[in-house]
């Protein structure tokens, strides 16, 4: 039996998702937005034009099946 994986919670930076996917960091974001990549949640405030992202380990992995371990 393998070990178990343990998710923190702590977000994945866009810059680590791009790396780890070989894409860039505004194809994360647009994609993201868009709902077409489902590996966590984008966010505007009212009134701003600024998005915020979280990327969530867990989807991450289960998108992707890589592990994230923050260095």
């Amino acid at each position: 039996m393998g070990a178990e994986i343990r998710f923190t919670g702590e977000g994945i930076p866009i810059t680590e998702a791009a790396r780890i996917m070989k894409k860039d960091q505004q194809f994360i974001r647009q994609a993201m937005i868009k709902g077409i990549l489902p590996i966590g949640l984008v966010f505007r405030k009212e009134d701003s034009k600024q998005y915020d992202y979280y990327i969530s380990p867990k989807l991450f992995y289960e998108y992707t099946g890589y592990v994230y371990n923050e260095a």
